[in-house]
């Protein structure tokens, strides 16, 4: 992981190149996600089954697409105490956090029989992806599911890549305890396009959400406005500032636990310390040689990530502000000092034993979040996401008369003149 100092002539676009970090071509890959959402489209099944066969070397029946709800529930009984335990754990914390973002309706009541209001309702059909590939997930159920069950929505139905030992027991039991009843073994494009308008086997959603690859999250762009959705994911990112009271394994570890994801990730350190930085280097060479996933820590760390030795830690916040990045880790000696200062982050931990990991799991906030910059404007995945409002107003015929004049002005300001006569012929009317 290469060291790189803020005052050095060739920084600023070596940053540049951080945050601009290359991505797979999103053409090649929008073009031939388009190609599978449009014959997914057409052909409904038959065509998820021949993307199934094609891509993950499985192929079964078409009723075979969704997973027995008897094997989702036994799933729950196959864990060891200790694993339910920690499952349970992780649903009430995050449980608890996300009842603190529900919205309530509200009403203004105004003079003269005026009222204004905003009612919050629930989404009725929610589809979640639930990632698989180089790993199984079952925190990802548990992060897109309990938000949306808090929210009140009805029906969740979840997608996943099948294996060809069916889908992971883990998984499962965290659908169990989501109360998920519809599952089905479907990936990629395909398990998008068949959410977003539905097959004979899998209904249509209302709205998408839950991080994917490349082509997972082409075709969730592509389908935005068929169905909504919550975010455009990319690859898994760690920033961390941190000074000299930093433990360098400490901060070693966290740069090896989001570069352990794939080739994409990208972990970023900023610190003062010319010091701290050369320890942490050295820290992360060490620990990697004793971590399994090797080959994908070094693609990651050579090719995405970065130790940046700044001329203070004000700079240091200047920058990881230009970043956004998805984890913040402030492990400074009083990380609250500088909260103030962050202005883009998806989430920010603070001090030396709040390792990103925990949120990962079962800290209370979402692991669903913004990347590859777009912290600047969007936010983790919430209740708000599962929500979706209303205005209402009610003017009783005394208030209309008292705005009338200002209506009736800016209607004709703007040359709508049926906007103006709308308002005019209740003028005209009898008083009721």
């Amino acid at each position: 992981m290469k060291i790189l100092r803020a005052w050095e002539q060739g920084f600023k676009e070596a940053f540049k190149t951080l945050k601009n970090r290359s991505r797979e071509d999103s053409e090649t890959i929008e073009a031939q996600a388009r190609i599978i959402l449009d014959n997914v489209k057409k052909r409904g099944d038959s065509a998820l089954l021949e993307y199934t066969t094609c891509f993950d070397k499985i192929t079964f029946s078409q009723e075979e697409l969704q997973v027995p709800e008897k094997k989702i529930e036994q799933a729950w009984g196959k864990l060891s105490r200790d694993e339910k335990q920690s499952f349970i754990l992780a649903k009430e914390r995050i449980e608890t956090f996300h009842r603190e973002e529900l919205s309530r309706s509200w009403i203004i009541t105004g003079t003269g029989g005026e009222l204004t209001g905003q009612i919050a309702v629930p989404l009725e059909k929610v589809g979640i992806y639930v990632p698989g590939g180089k790993a199984s997930y079952p925190s990802s159920v548990l992060m897109n599911a309990i938000p949306a069950r808090v929210a009140g929505v009805s029906e969740i139905i979840m997608v996943t890549p099948p294996s060809p030992d069916g889908v992971n027991l883990h998984v499962l039991a965290a659908a169990q305890i989501c109360g998920i009843k519809k599952i089905y073994r479907v990936g990629g494009a395909q398990a998008i396009a068949g959410l977003a308008y539905g097959t004979a086997t899998i209904p249509q959603v209302d709205k998408i959400v839950g991080p994917g690859n490349a082509f997972v999250t082409a075709a969730k762009k592509l389908v935005f406005g068929v169905v909504g959705i919550d975010m455009l994911a990319g690859p898994s990112e760690i920033l961390v500032i941190a000074d000299q009271t930093a433990r360098p394994e400490f901060i070693a570890a966290d740069l090896l636990s989001q570069a352990e994801h794939d080739e994409e990730a990208q972990g970023i350190l900023l610190t003062p310390s010319e010091d701290l930085a050369i320890k942490v280097q050295e820290e992360i060479q060490l620990q990697a040689e004793k971590l399994p996933r090797q080959e994908i820590l070094k693609a990651a760390l050579q090719q995405h990530g970065a130790i940046i030795v700044t001329q203070s830690l004000s700079q240091s916040v200047n920058l990881a502000n230009e970043l956004a990045s998805e984890h913040l880790l402030i492990a400074v000696e009083d990380p609250f000092s500088l909260l103030g200062e962050i202005k883009h982050a998806g989430s920010v931990f603070l001090g030396q034993f709040s390792p990103v990991a925990a949120g990962d799991y079962l800290a209370g906030p979402n692991h669903v979040l913004p990347t590859s910059g777009t912290a600047r404007f969007s936010s983790p995945l919430g209740v708000y996401d599962f929500l979706k409002f209303f205005s209402i107003t009610h003017l009783s015929q005394s208030q209309l008369h008292k705005l009338s004049a200002d209506i009736i002005r800016i209607a004709r300001l703007e040359g709508l003149e049926a906007h103006a006569r709308s308002v005019e012929l209740r003028l005209e009317a009898k008083k009721t």
